[in-house]
């Protein structure tokens, strides 16, 4: 082992319906201290109702050199973004 404390990222649910959230990143041994850390400092004022901790090493992420390729939308199906309708005004927010 190298005697480094393993990195754990923090999601929390403010109420109940809604999904859990990324708020922060904190090190603990292991994932009992690590949800009691993420406890005292990202939940002091009653903040939220869950709370999931995951060890960052787990966490597979999309390379930000390759945003371009995996998110810009493709041109050839533009009715994923249709921006183009005029939509009535008794719509309202889309």
């Amino acid at each position: 082992m190298s005697g480094e404390v393993p990195l754990w990222e923090v999601f929390i649910r403010p109420r109940n319906g809604l999904a859990h959230k990324h708020v922060g990143s904190i090190h603990a041994t292991d994932e009992v201290m690590a949800l009691q850390a993420a406890r005292d400092v990202y939940t002091r004022r009653g903040e939220g109702n869950s709370i999931w901790v995951v060890p960052s090493a787990a966490i597979t992420a999309s390379d930000p050199d390759q945003a371009a390729e995996n998110f810009d939308p493709t041109g050839e199906k533009i009715y994923r973004h249709p921006t183009f309708y005029d939509i009535p005004e008794d719509v309202g927010h889309m």
